[in-house]
């Protein structure tokens, strides 16, 4: 396999698990030297672990998407570790699932902040090294639900929304350098998020969701894995501030 990103160095947020998960694995299959960061640093030091057994390269860091301060050190300590950044992947976020007048303030805040501040401050602090190679990559996860809108889901939608429209205006901006930024708006995806929500709040069986999507299946991380790897890849330098929708005919 003709590794395609080799010699440049990844940056996935919410790495230890789900589609952030597989978008780690990927991209370090594809070449790239990995930074593995995560809320929850043990797990994101298992997949750094899996990648170095695979043959790769790979570092994990815990970090607080949320907080400038510690997203500043991760990235300081993944430059010390494994070089500048080339590639940034914003997975890492955060749910919630509440009736609109049960939303507090200090719940939509840290949804906010997590999904759409932290993307803000994950871009702004590894741009810089981008600009400098004149050549940069950032993909941001945001949500089909978004494009939809899902009852009970105000604060999570809103928040993805963001990230919908900081990317198109990223996008414009980041261009003339060399940068380009997409967003993907998963689908109906089988992760442990969604799992947790299937079994709590979101109560609807899951064949019920799969006979609504054309293509009759739920959708697993490396379908997003698959268009993260190609919009990083040096063959789609031409598409940027699009909105690459995976998810299986659901959202067209």
């Amino acid at each position: 396999m003709v590794q395609t990103l080799a010699g440049r160095v990844a940056v996935v947020t919410g790495g230890a698990s789900g589609i952030g998960r597989s978008c780690a694995l990927r991209l370090a299959q594809d070449g790239a030297r990995v930074a593995v960061l995560d809320l929850n640093a043990a797990p994101a030091k298992d997949v750094a672990t899996e990648i170095q057994a695979a043959g790769g390269t790979a570092h994990a860091v815990g970090v607080d998407v949320a907080d400038r301060a510690s997203v500043d050190q991760a990235l300081a300590e993944v430059r010390e570790y494994l070089g500048p950044i080339a590639i940034l992947v914003n997975s890492a976020g955060r749910t919630g699932h509440d009736s609109f007048l049960d939303i507090t303030l200090d719940t939509w805040t840290s949804i906010m902040t997590v999904n759409l501040t932290g993307t803000f401050h994950c871009c702004q602090a590894a741009v810089p090294d981008m600009i400098d190679a004149g050549w940069g990559r950032i993909v941001n996860i945001s949500s089909s639900s978004a494009q939809s809108g899902v009852p009970y889901m105000t604060h999570y939608v809103a928040s993805k929304a963001g990230v919908i429209g900081f990317t198109k205006a990223l996008a414009l901006e980041l261009g003339p350098s060399g940068i380009t930024v997409n967003t993907i708006p998963p689908g109906f995806v089988d992760t442990p998020m969604l799992r947790t929500a299937q079994a709590g709040f979101l109560a609807t069986p899951p064949q019920t969701v799969i006979d609504r999507t054309p293509v009759r299946r739920a959708g697993r991380p490396e379908d997003i894995s698959a268009a993260c790897a190609f919009l990083v890849s040096e063959e789609a330098g031409y598409i940027t501030g699009q909105v690459i929708g995976v998810n299986g005919g659901r959202n067209t």
